[in-house]
């Protein structure tokens, strides 16, 4: 054990990494800028197709309400989001806590877990996070993902879980 960082199987409720919250807004608002164009597009052909110049009266200050609403759930909604998640690793697994309406708890003991990954896509990269997925033996709910970690919290946690020296799990 790397004497620099504390112990990864604590049994404390961690949250996840507070950057996560500018990942998601950033997602959210490239989301938002697709959906916006798409959306756009599809009214000013409505809007053609009707051949009335009255219609884009109706249609354009439809289309800027809904669409800013959109908007602005997308960006206030990864904050919302972040507070209603979190982890907890201890010596027999981890526990996944996350939802906001619909609350769920996930908990993977280690004898369950057959291999870990962590992946890091670009925008993850961009901002040091990293998704630890956990494959599990079964077939429902076999993959258990938890993204917004720490790209090192991440590793540990994942070398926390495999099995190593302490005999195979199977």
């Amino acid at each position: 054990m790397d004497p620099t960082f504390p112990a990864i199987a604590d049994g404390v409720d961690h949250p996840l990494d507070p950057r996560y919250v500018p990942l998601q807004r950033l997602r959210a608002f490239i989301g938002s800028a697709v959906l916006g164009l798409a959306s756009f597009a599809g009214m000013v052909a409505l809007w053609v197709q009707t051949g009335r110049l009255l219609a884009g009266l109706v249609l354009v200050p439809l289309w800027l309400v809904l669409f800013s609403a959109v908007a602005w759930q997308m960006r206030r909604w990864p904050a919302i989001a972040y507070r209603h998640a979190s982890y907890r690793v201890d010596d027999l697994g981890i526990e996944i806590r996350r939802g906001v309406y619909f609350r769920e708890v996930t908990s993977v003991p280690r004898s369950r877990v057959q291999h870990t990954d962590v992946s890091q896509g670009p925008l993850e990269r961009r901002f040091g996070l990293g998704t630890l997925v956990i494959h599990t033996a079964g077939t429902a709910h076999s993959e258990v993902t938890v993204a917004g970690l720490d790209h090192t919290v991440a590793g540990r946690i994942r070398d926390h879980l495999l099995p190593g020296t302490k005999g195979d799990a199977v």
